[in-house]
C-alpha cells in the first residue's frame, strides 16, 4: 500500500509537467487540450486492460510486473522533455493530424503503464485478502492520495523552485526507487503459490448482487459526471484565483483528495459487509452517486459566493463533492466482480469503462457544450443526468413497489430543486468570482460571453475581463487615455515604416483599432485563441469597424503555435498587450524560447512590441534574446537593428492619424494640442537596453521551463491595478506622471 502511495505521486507530477510542456509545443487552444486530455486518458484506460489480462495469468509473478512497469515509466519520464522537444522538431509546421498523431504515439507508452498497475495489485492483493471492494478502495485511496500530495506540492513549491525539468527528475527519480524496492521484495518473499490461487477461486462467493453489464455503463456514466463536474469547477475556481497557474493544481488535489478519503471509507464498508448482505450495496451506490451529484452541482454557486470571503474556502466543498465520487467505484467493483482469479480483470473492464466515460464526458462539456450553453446550464443538466442515473439504480435496488415510488418521488422533488433552484444560485456567478471582496449588490456586467475556449466580459465602464482578470478597456481616444493608448498610438515613433503587422492577441480590439487605422500600415494579421471577443466587438462602436476593415484578418488560433504552423510568414512589427506576466501559461509569450520564435519571422529591421507588465525578468529577458530594446511604459520594443526614437517622425504621423475618418488629435484645440505636448516630452526619456540590464541584472530569464513568475505566489505587478469603486471600476496608471 505504501509503496503504491508513493507511486501516486509521480503519476500526477508528470501529467502536470507533461501538459505544460506540451501546450508550450503545440500551443493551448482547445484542439491541443483536447487531443492531449484525450491521449493521457486513452493511455490509462490501454493500460488498465492490459493490466487486467496480466493480472489474470495465474503464472505471472505481479509484483516483479509492477517493479518493472515502475522503472519503465521512470525511464521514459528522465528522457521526456528532451522527447517532446525532439517531436516538436519533427512535427514543425506539420498538419493537425500529424501533430495529434505524434502526440498519441509518444505518450501512449507511458501512460498504458501508468494504467495497468491498479488491476495488477487489486488481483496481487485480492489474492491475498479474498475482498475485492476492500482491495480496489485501499489501493484507490493511497495511490490517489499520492497524486494528490503531487498536485499540492506542484501548486506550493515544486514548479517555482525545480521547474519542468527538475519536476520530472525528481518523478523519475522516485519511479527508480519504488521499482527497485518492489523488485527487491519480490525476491526476498516468494509469491503465492498456485493452490493459494486455486483455493482463492473456490472460496469465491456464488454471484455479484450487481450485473456486470450494469456495472460497466454505470462506471461509465459515473466518470462522465465527474470530470464534466471537475471542467466546471476548474473553470469558476480560475476566475476566482486570478488565473493563476497553480488553481489546476490547487483544484485537482482537493478533487484526489476527497476521491482518497471517499475510498478509503469506502474500503471500511467492504470489510464489514457480508456476501448476504452485498444487496444493500447497490442501494448505497445509488446514493453515493445521488448525494455526489447534489453537491457537485452546489459547489460551482457556492464558489461563487464564497469567493467574497476568500478563495481557499472553496476548495473543501470540492473534496466533499468527490469524496462520494470516490466511494463509488470500489462499492461498485465489490458488488459486481467476484473475488476470484479473475477479479483483476473484472477491474480492468470497470477502470476502462470508467476512462472512457471521463473521456467522453470531459470533450462534451469542455469542447461541444461549452460552445452553446451557459455554465448554469451545463451544471444542471450533468445534475440531471446524475440524478436519473441514480434513480435509476436506486428504483432497481427495491423489490417493494411502494419503497421504489417512494425513492422515485424523493429523487423528483432533488430534480425540481437542481433545475428550478439554478437562476438564484447563479446570479452574477462570474461578476462574484471576477471582484471576489469587492463584489457589490449594483455590480452587474454589461456583456458576457461564453465559450469554450473562456470566458470574455464587459462591465458599464468598458472594461474588458478575459477569465476574470483585466484585459483592457474598449476606448480609442488619445485624449482621454484611460487605457495606456500611447503605447500602440508609438509605433511610428521607434519603426520608421510599419507596413505589415502581426497582433497577437485581439481582446476588446482597442490596439487593434489603433493599429489597424495607422496611416502607414497596410495589412493587419491578428491572432485570437478565443472567438467570444469578436461578438464582443462588434457590439461597440469604438472598435465595431474593426470587424469589416479590408486591410485586417483574424485567425483564431494560440498565438505560438500560429507562428510555428506559419514559418514564411514576416513582419515590419510584432505587437503583443500580452496578460500579466503572473496568469497561467503567460510565460508562453514572454519565454526566450518564444521570443526565438518571434525573431525569426521578423523582417530585416523589425520589432517586437510586447507587454511586460512591469516584470523585470520579461524585461531582461527581451534585452537578452534581442540585442537592442527600449521601454514605451510597461511595454518594450526589441529588435536585432538599433531603435531609433524619431519623435519628429513620430509628430507628423500622429498629426494625420484618424480613427473612423475622426481625428484622433486635433491640435487646434488647447486640450488636445497639450496632450500632444505632453507625449513627446515624455519619449526622450525612454529607458534602453544597457540600463534595462543593469536595473535587472539580479533578475533570471524566463525560459519554457521555469515558467517565469507564474507559479511564484507573489502580488499582482503595480502598472495597472483595478480600483473597485461603489458599481463602477477603472484602470489607474502607476507609468511616470504626464503620460495620460
Amino acid at each position: 500500500m505504501g509503496l503504491f502511495f508513493v507511486s501516486g505521486f509521480p503519476a500526477l507530477l508528470y501529467q502536470v509537467v507533461w501538459q505544460r510542456a506540451l501546450f508550450a509545443i503545440y500551443g493551448i487552444n482547445i484542439e491541443s487540450v483536447t487531443i492531449i486530455v484525450s491521449v493521457f486518458m486513452l493511455g490509462l484506460g490501454l493500460g488498465s486492460m492490459a493490466g487486467g489480462w496480466i493480472s489474470k495469468q495465474p503464472r505471472v509473478p505481479l509484483l516483479m510486473v509492477f517493479g518493472l512497469v515502475e522503472l519503465g515509466i521512470g525511464i521514459f519520464g528522465i528522457f521526456s522533455l528532451k522527447l517532446f522537444h525532439y517531436m516538436a522538431q519533427f512535427t514543425d509546421g506539420g498538419s493537425s493530424l500529424g501533430t495529434g498523431a505524434s502526440t498519441v504515439a509518444l505518450l501512449l507508452v507511458p501512460t498504458t503503464l501508468m494504467g495497468s498497475t491498479l488491476p495488477i495489485l487489486t488481483e496481487h492483493l485480492v489474492r491475498l485478502s479474498r475482498n475485492v471492494g476492500s482491495s480496489v478502495g485501499g489501493l484507490y485511496a493511497v495511490n490517489t492520495l499520492g497524486s494528490a500530495a503531487a498536485c499540492f506540492a506542484a501548486a506550493v513549491f515544486l514548479m517555482a523552485r525545480f521547474g519542468e525539468s527538475g519536476s520530472v527528475a525528481l518523478a523519475a527519480s522516485i519511479n527508480a526507487i519504488v521499482g527497485l524496492t518492489v523488485l527487491s521484495l519480490h525476491f526476498a518473499f516468494q509469491p503465492g503459490s498456485q493452490f493459494q490461487i486455486a483455493e482463492m477461486a473456490a472460496c469465491a462467493r456464488g454471484g455479484p448482487a450487481l450485473s456486470f453489464k450494469i456495472a460497466l455503463p454505470v462506471a461509465g456514466l459515473t466518470g462522465a459526471v465527474s470530470l464534466g463536474y471537475e471542467i466546471l469547477w476548474y473553470r469558476a475556481f480560475s476566475m476566482a484565483f486570478s488565473g493563476r497557474a497553480p488553481a489546476f493544481s490547487l483544484l485537482l488535489g482537493y478533487y484526489l483528495a476527497g476521491i482518497a478519503f471517499g475510498a478509503m471509507v469506502c474500503r471500511s464498508l467492504c470489510r464489514r459487509v457480508s456476501d448476504g448482505a452485498l444487496q444493500s450495496q447497490v442501494r448505497k451506490i445509488s446514493l453515493f452517486v445521488i448525494g455526489a451529484n447534489l453537491m457537485g452541482y452546489l459547489v460551482l454557486p457556492a464558489m461563487g459566493f464564497l469567493a467574497r470571503y476568500h478563495v481557499a474556502l472553496c476548495l473543501p466543498l470540492v473534496s466533499v463533492a468527490t469524496a462520494l465520487l470516490g466511494a463509488t467505484f470500489p462499492l461498485m467493483t465489490h458488488a459486481s466482480v467476484k473475488p476470484d482469479a479473475q477479479a483483476g480483470r473484472g477491474l480492468s473492464w470497470l477502470y476502462f469503462s470508467n476512462i472512457v466515460g471521463s473521456t467522453l464526458g470531459s470533450f462534451v462539456v469542455g469542447y461541444v457544450l461549452m460552445d452553446v450553453w451557459t455554465i448554469r446550464r451545463i451544471a444542471v443538466a450533468i445534475a440531471l443526468t446524475g440524478a436519473a442515473l441514480g434513480a435509476a439504480m436506486l428504483a432497481g435496488s427495491q423489490t417493494s413497489g411502494r419503497r421504489r415510488a417512494i425513492d422515485l418521488a424523493w429523487c423528483a422533488v432533488i430534480a425540481i430543486l437542481i433545475a428550478g433552484g439554478s437562476t438564484p444560485l447563479f446570479d452574477r456567478i462570474y461578476e462574484r468570482l471576477e471582484a471576489k471582496q469587492d463584489f457589490q449588490a449594483s455590480y452587474t456586467y454589461r456583456d458576457v460571453v461564453e465559450t469554450r475556449s473562456g470566458v470574455a466580459a464587459v462591465t458599464q465602464d468598458l472594461e474588458v475581463f478575459g477569465g476574470g482578470v483585466y484585459d483592457g478597456i474598449i476606448n480609442t481616444d488619445l485624449v482621454h487615455d484611460v487605457n495606456m493608448l500611447y503605447r500602440p498610438f508609438s509605433i511610428s515613433l521607434w519603426h520608421p515604416a510599419p507596413r505589415e503587422v502581426l497582433v497577437i492577441g485581439l481582446s476588446g480590439g482597442a490596439w487593434t483599432q489603433v493599429i489597424a487605422q495607422h496611416p502607414q500600415v497596410e495589412k493587419v494579421t491578428v491572432v485570437e485563441i478565443n472567438p467570444g471577443y469578436l461578438q464582443i466587438i462588434r457590439k461597440y462602436p469604438a472598435v465595431a469597424s474593426l470587424m469589416k476593415n479590408p486591410k485586417v484578418s483574424i485567425s483564431i488560433d494560440d498565438g505560438r503555435r500560429w507562428l510555428v504552423r506559419n514559418p514564411g510568414a514576416r513582419f515590419d512589427v510584432i505587437v503583443s498587450n500580452t496578460t500579466f506576466n503572473w496568469r497561467a501559461h503567460s510565460s508562453n509569450l514572454l519565454s526566450s524560447e518564444f521570443l526565438q520564435l518571434i525573431r525569426r519571422h521578423l523582417k530585416p529591421g523589425g520589432v517586437f512590441f510586447y507587454n511586460t507588465t512591469d516584470s523585470g525578468e520579461a524585461q531582461l529577458t527581451g534585452v537578452t534574446v534581442f540585442p537592442y530594446g527600449v521601454l514605451i511604459g510597461s511595454c518594450l520594443a526589441v529588435s536585432d537593428s538599433p531603435i531609433q526614437l524619431d519623435v519628429e517622425r513620430w509628430k507628423r504621423v500622429i498629426a494625420e492619424y484618424k480613427i473612423d475618418g475622426v481625428p484622433v488629435l486635433d491640435l487646434r484645440k488647447p486640450e488636445h494640442q497639450m496632450r500632444f505636448n505632453n507625449l513627446i516630452a515624455q519619449y526622450p526619456a525612454s529607458e534602453q537596453t544597457a540600463s534595462i540590464r543593469a536595473r535587472n541584472q539580479a533578475k533570471r530569464i524566463i525560459t519554457d521551463d521555469n515558467m517565469g513568475t507564474e507559479w511564484l505566489y507573489t502580488p499582482p505587478p503595480p502598472s495597472v491595478e483595478i480600483v473597485r469603486l461603489r458599481g463602477s471600476a477603472r484602470a489607474q496608471s502607476l507609468d511616470p506622471p504626464g503620460l495620460h
